[in-house]
């Protein structure tokens, strides 16, 4: 079970988490997480470059590591970088220490203090320690691009129906979304481009925070 659209309750409960911009403009952001794969990701990148859209890239740490030239394509893409843990941990499964551990080594490796829990799931003592340290990015628009119960056509409208200016939607370039992945991306690209949306990238956050102290021990 999954909310497609955040509520906005949800969203006040945890206000220190970027769930959406605050911004009138036409602008969506698209994020992809568990990535980067091989044949995937680089498909990805195509398809955004073209729209000349920036996206944001939430990588597994070990990931990262078996597929160290697609990050690099990646990176040199012009897109943001974000971690999702060494090996993509549920928090509410894992200890604190080693859920800790494991979220140092996936930031260290991708140097970005962006952090997106998997399955936006942490405990609230974990909540307290990763938000001194990084700036939690969640989503106020989930695909479900993963779900396998869901059509393409569903995953399709998921966006296109809840998508506004400053929404952050989650896609993931995985192998377990890959079918839906490749039927919708094309399709959310050409409909909100006709509608004359831009899709950025979440740079902006990078900048507007202070240097992370644990960024900085563990780089």
């Amino acid at each position: 079970m999954y909310l497609v659209k955040t509520p906005k309750f949800i969203q006040k409960l945890f206000p220190n988490y970027t769930w959406k911009v605050s911004t009138d403009s036409p602008t969506i952001y698209l994020t992809f997480d568990d990535g980067p794969i091989p044949g995937i990701t680089p498909w990805v990148l195509d398809q955004l470059d073209a729209y000349n859209a920036k996206a944001t890239f939430f990588c597994v740490g070990s990931n990262v590591e078996k597929n160290n030239d697609v990050f690099q394509q990646v990176v040199n893409g012009g897109h943001t970088i974000g971690s999702h843990t060494m090996n993509h941990l549920n928090g509410w499964d894992t200890d604190n220490i080693p859920y800790f551990h494991n979220v140092r080594r996936g930031a260290s490796l991708v140097k970005s203090e962006l952090y997106r829990p998997p399955y936006g799931k942490m405990k609230p003592s974990q909540t307290q320690f990763i938000n001194r340290h990084y700036q939690v990015v969640m989503w106020d628009v989930l695909s479900g691009d993963f779900d396998p119960n869901i059509t393409n056509d569903q995953c399709y409208r998921n966006v296109i129906n809840h998508a506004e200016p400053g929404s952050i939607v989650v896609l993931h370039d995985s192998i377990k979304a890959k079918e839906k992945l490749q039927n919708v991306l094309p399709r959310i690209l050409e409909h909100f481009s006709g509608l004359g949306y831009k899709f950025e990238n979440l740079d902006h956050l990078v900048k507007e925070q202070p240097a992370k102290k644990l960024i900085k021990r563990s780089a």
